[in-house]
């Protein structure tokens, strides 16, 4: 039986919160803020721009956009994460589709921050 908590869309990151994303193998990071989506690698540090639509699921969000010309989603879910590099501890996890390939990652926002060292 369905209750009225299974058709509501996920609220716990408000629209006008910023999320931060990060992971590793290989290194990427990036925020998303509105419409507008910056995704940064190693190779390009200043990064580059997806304009995107966001999706309140029944457990995250994602943010869905075109990058080079092929799809490019973001799923960000509650959940403990650990990058696995350093001592953080982050409140969601991410899943990113780019250029392809899937990735794994960890987030946070502006009101839900990781625990543990700030970067150096």
């Amino acid at each position: 039986i369905a209750t009225a908590a299974d058709t509501q869309p996920y609220s716990g990151i408000g629209a006008d919160d910023t999320v931060h994303f990060t992971g590793t193998e290989p290194f990427w990071a990036g925020n998303v803020s509105g419409q507008t989506l910056t995704y940064t690698t190693p190779e390009n540090q200043e990064g580059e721009r997806v304009v995107v639509d966001r999706l309140a699921g029944r457990n995250g969000i994602s943010f869905s956009g075109d990058l080079d010309q092929m799809p490019f989603v973001l799923a960000v879910t509650p959940g403990k994460c650990s990058d696995g590099m350093s001592e953080r501890s982050y409140p969601f996890t991410v899943t990113l589709q780019v250029r392809g390939q899937q990735r794994e990652g960890c987030a946070w926002t502006d009101k839900q921050r990781f625990a543990g060292p700030k970067q150096p």
